[in-house]
């Protein structure tokens, strides 16, 4: 299975004041990323995952209360977002594999989910087109940091070891998949949710979707578990 094409360039330009907030505020985010892990692209990515797979999850859940009261069809939004949310915690389960995260580095990823899960909350209560154009940016900017990882194996730079087990499963990559190709399926992944996004927020501002525009999402199991159920 070959990856779809990403276009790392694809960039939204703020329309409002909260778009541009929601610019500088990814910017900021992006500066401590650089600063703290540097290259070490598969120990970022541990951290940042469990921050991408925050917003899926909170989204799906408020549309869901919104839509039991108001008593009204979601359009297909729960599932898009529940599916985000799944598809960014397998992207976790799969650098765990690969970069094996020490103590410090899990300390990190439960204050940073505690805190981004709050804050996210109250943001999609305040304001879901902003927090949609939040996570489109997210996502440009998840676009841009595998495109670099990419570079650096391909440099030889960072060594193209063979991709995980529950990497093969999940995206049906052949038995000789390396990383290489986890990282290309996964920027595929996250061009699709910056795109996804992006039109969220511009439907909820009134603005028009182009469908066609949306990148494509490499194809997935439905299901995946780590090991087999206990029976009995």
């Amino acid at each position: 299975m070959s990856a779809p094409f990403v276009d790392p360039s694809i960039h939204h330009q703020p329309t409002d004041p909260s778009d541009r907030v929601a610019l500088a505020f990814t910017k900021a985010l992006r500066f401590s990323a650089d600063t703290f892990f540097a290259k070490r692209y598969g120990h970022r990515a541990i951290v940042l995952e469990t921050v991408a797979a925050v917003p899926g999850m909170v989204a799906g859940m408020m549309t869901h209360l919104k839509c039991l009261r108001r008593m009204s069809d979601d359009r297909g939004w729960i599932r898009t977002l529940l599916g985000e949310a799944e598809n960014e915690r397998l992207h976790l389960m799969t650098f765990i594999e690969i970069a094996k995260p020490n103590w410090f580095e899990r300390a990190i990823v439960i204050l940073t989910q505690g805190v981004f899960f709050n804050a996210f909350f109250l943001l999609y209560l305040l304001s879901p087109k902003t927090a949609h154009r939040l996570v489109g940016y997210f996502e440009e900017e998840a676009v841009l940091s595998y495109t670099l990882y990419l570079a650096e194996i391909e440099a030889g730079r960072v060594r193209n070891v063979a991709a995980p087990e529950i990497a093969k499963r999940y995206w049906g990559l052949p038995e000789d998949a390396t990383l290489r190709d986890v990282v290309l399926v996964i920027r595929a992944d996250e061009a699709h949710h910056r795109d996804v996004n992006h039109g969220f927020a511009n439907e909820l501002a009134g603005l028009p979707v182009d469908a066609a525009s949306i990148a494509p999402s490499p194809p997935h199991v439905e299901c995946i578990r780590s090991a087999p159920d206990h029976v009995g």
